[in-house]
């Protein structure tokens, strides 16, 4: 049974263990193979993801999801963390591989696939954030750093205009998510990230009395 309040019937979480007692490596091993294939799971999803299904596809059985996440909850609020980390601490390295305005595009790439992972998680997340099961994230504010580290380094480049407020462009990117929803076509997302690629590039000065 897949509940998301209790353990099904006949299985029992483990205790938590001590802080000072080290996690063993197989079972560490066991936690981030169930959030990967959790993560992969909410992203492909339509519908409710059957926990059953996760443990069958990591490799585990249902016993070994519940001692390391006892309700449904408890694995979406890792999921999320997870994803989250990935997206928000991804800037610095694309930075590293390319030029500014080139990461940026793939920041908001990777920014996309955080948004179709989260809409599979999105009716948990919400129930647990408003009981206060899940803790709320500080989302927003981790994405909006993010791109203020690169509009940073875009600027000093020159190729990203310094005159952009970046909790400016959060709110962009959450009107383009709102607006394409689940089932519109992907290519209308890239387009308009583009677009928003095309707003943030510098301005260009027109000469004037050119002959």
């Amino acid at each position: 049974m897949d509940s998301p309040e209790a353990t099904p019937t006949g299985v029992h979480a483990d205790p938590a263990p001590a802080a000072d007692r080290p996690v063993r490596a197989d079972a560490r091993r066991n936690r981030e193979k169930l959030v990967t294939v959790a993560r992969a799971a909410f992203a492909a999803a339509d519908d409710t993801v059957p926990l059953e299904g996760i443990a069958r596809r990591a490799g585990v059985g249902i016993g070994t999801l519940y001692r390391h996440f006892p309700t449904r909850e408890a694995l979406v609020e890792a999921v999320y963390a997870a994803e989250l980390d990935d997206v928000a601490t991804s800037a610095p390295a694309l930075l590293a591989d390319h030029p500014p305005e080139i990461a940026l595009r793939a920041w908001l790439d990777r920014y996309a696939a955080f948004v179709v992972t989260k809409r599979g998680m999105l009716d948990t997340l919400r129930a647990g954030w408003a009981s206060g099961r899940i803790a709320t994230p500080t989302t927003r504010e981790r994405i909006t750093a993010a791109i203020a580290t690169i509009l940073e380094r875009g600027a000093l480049a020159g190729t990203l205009r310094a005159d952009v407020d970046p909790d400016d462009v959060t709110t962009m990117l959450l009107g383009v998510f709102l607006a394409t929803g689940a089932g519109d076509p992907s290519q209308q997302t890239g387009r308009l990230l583009d677009l928003l690629i095309d707003a943030l590039r510098p301005l260009r000065e027109t000469g004037a009395g050119a002959d």
